[in-house]
């Protein structure tokens, strides 16, 4: 089983994104932001394509962590990816 990591950094999360043909978009809800997600291959109906800035914003504004998997148990690069609440250590 290949090991999750959890990361904010705004680079390491853009440079994984687009190593896997991955766009940044969000799901609208009511009120501010949205819901974030990476959207892989075909635009997904339900997803809003917007900019790394505008993504960036909703993820720090809302404390948030990205969860995410660099490979599969078998090699494979992985898209399994989540987005967190941050850890409230120390």
């Amino acid at each position: 089983m290949s090991q999750s990591q959890t990361t904010t950094n705004h680079d390491e999360i853009r440079k994984w994104a687009e190593e896997r043909q991955g766009r940044p978009a969000v799901v609208r809800t009511k009120g501010e932001g949205g819901i974030l997600r990476i959207d892989f291959g075909e635009p997904e109906e339900a997803f809003d394509p917007i900019d790394w800035d505008e993504f960036f914003r909703i993820f720090d504004e809302n404390d948030l962590a990205f969860l995410y998997q660099a490979k599969t148990s078998d090699g494979k690069s992985s898209r399994f990816n989540k987005f967190v609440e941050r850890d409230r250590k120390g």
